[in-house]
């Protein structure tokens, strides 16, 4: 699982593992069904263990989640900001599309 979270490809997993491609194929088909999945788990049971330790007092573990807690603020602030700087498409209606067309032409409309 740790393998397939860093995109490693199933030769370099097999070779890691000292075995072949099919017997990696046979003994971990059910590992490679949710291959897209690997990176959120690992980074969950990541978090999930330096949370327990940073519950148990180790402070290490309680800068390293605060780390993590900044750098999802950061990432949700960054989105919030990019979505709320996205103008929205404009609706124009008849008579402002037609005044638009007149100006583009050349011709002011009274």
């Amino acid at each position: 699982m740790l393998l397939l979270a860093h995109d490693w490809n199933d030769q370099r997993i097999a070779a890691a593992l000292g075995i072949t491609d099919k017997t990696l194929r046979r003994h971990y088909f059910r590992e490679f069904k949710i291959r897209d999945a690997a990176r959120p788990r690992v980074k969950a049971n990541l978090m999930a263990m330096v949370w327990e330790q940073a519950k148990a007092g180790n402070v290490s573990a309680m800068k390293e989640f605060r780390k993590l807690m900044d750098k999802h603020d950061l990432r949700m602030s960054e989105r919030e900001f990019t979505e709320a700087t996205e103008a929205p498409p404009v609706k124009l209606g008849k008579e402002e599309l037609a005044s638009l067309a007149a100006v583009s032409a050349g011709v002011e409309l009274e």
